[in-house]
Parts: C-alpha cells; structure tokens; sequence
C-alpha cells in the first residue's frame, strides 16, 4: 500500500497488542505525521487487559488524544459467535484448530473490524481527518477475513462514495507477517514488554492459545 508522506493528520485503532502499537509508533516515528490520535475500544473481550498496554502506549508515542470507547453491547450482539466475548465459549488452543477452523477460529469476532473502523472513520471524519491507520497482518497461522487486503480495499470503495472529503482506511502491514512487523518496531525501539495478545486475558500469558503462539513465533530467534 502506498502511503503519501504528507498526511496532515491520522487516527491509529490502537488495541494494545503488537501489530497495533508497531502501527502506532510507525505512524508517529517512521511516517511523522504531525496530528495522530488514538482511538481503542472496549468492546467486551476476554483480554480487555490489553487496553492497559495501549495507555502506556500512547504515552511512550507523546500523543495528547488517546479516546478509549465503551461499546460493550458488542459482546451482547455476538454472544455465541465468538470465543472471545461469550463467556460460555472457551479460547482454544492453537495446536487443537484442525485446518477448516484454521481459516476462521472460533476467536473471530463477528463483524468486529468493520464496526470498530466504521465508528473510526465516523471519528475521523468529524475532526477534519482523512486518513485512519488499521493494523491488520498477514496471519501466519490462521485467518481472518476482516484482516486482508480484499477487506480494506472493499471498505475504502465503500467509503470513497462520501459526497465530502472521503475517509481512507490505511493498512501499511497488510502483507507482512507478525515478524517482519516486530522487525519494523525494533528499529523503531518499541516495547513489546507493554503489549498484550493472550486471548485468555489471564493474569500471565497461557502461552498456547492463538495470539500466545504466534507472539512467541514472532519475538522468538529465527
């Protein structure tokens, strides 16, 4: 994705893992954008303790806008869709997805990027911003459909038709994987140790559900 180097202002979707806060200090550091706010979300997930990481976050970028946004009502909209907003519904293991569930695990949280980039561009739009910064990644072990360059470029066709200044969603990490984007935040002197994936949401890491495994992937030697 190619990014104009004189984008005025930007919002970041900032959750509080790693390919999200890599996203944030690119933004700030790499692309230096001058006006960048960040918008998270509580939208009722087991791991909402990654909330805490992208405070911390935005205070190590130097940004004076962090808006964090309680749309709990997500969990009570896809209750029995997805391991991470039912309580009843436990995060698997990556090791016991079989292929199929591979292509769409049962952490896929129906529709969730779409609404949290709708309510993003709606934000955007009304502080005179045109651009907002999405994290999304080339999965390494399993998908999302709602992560992919075809996602993206549907949703900014969508949003070109704004009879205004349309709102872009940008994905500069969209074909890298989880480690090529850590490769990014080191130059970048991130601090992953004030980042959280478990999706169990524990006190520690469990170390082997999805986002475990693939975070120990990403920081682990070649």
């Amino acid at each position: 994705m190619t990014i104009d180097a004189s984008i005025p202002a930007a919002v970041v979707l900032l959750s509080g893992g790693m390919d999200s806060v890599t996203l944030l200090h690119y933004v700030v550091r790499d692309l230096k954008v001058p006006l960048v706010h960040a918008l998270s979300f509580h939208y009722g997930q087991k791991h909402s303790r990654e909330l805490e990481m992208a405070h911390w976050q935005v205070r190590a970028a130097g940004l004076k806008v962090h808006l964090e946004l309680d749309i709990r009502l997500l969990s009570d909209i896809t209750r029995g869709g997805s391991a991470l907003t039912d309580p009843a519904i436990e995060v698997p293991d990556l090791a016991s997805l079989s292929p199929d569930a591979l292509r769409q695990p049962p952490t896929y949280v129906p529709n969730r990027n779409m609404i949290l980039l709708s309510l993003a561009a709606a934000y955007a739009e009304s502080q005179g911003m045109s651009h907002v910064f999405f994290g999304a990644q080339q999965q390494d072990a399993y998908g999302y459909w709602d992560c992919t360059a075809a996602f993206v470029e549907g949703l900014n066709a969508v949003l070109a038709q704004n009879h205004g200044v349309p709102v872009r969603i940008m994905a500069p990490f969209v074909h890298r994987s989880k480690r090529e984007i850590v490769a990014i935040g080191r130059s970048l002197g991130v601090d992953y140790a004030h980042t959280w994936s478990c999706y169990r949401g524990g006190e520690t890491p469990c170390g082997t559900c999805p986002t475990c495994v693939e975070r120990e992937r990403a920081l682990g030697p070649e």
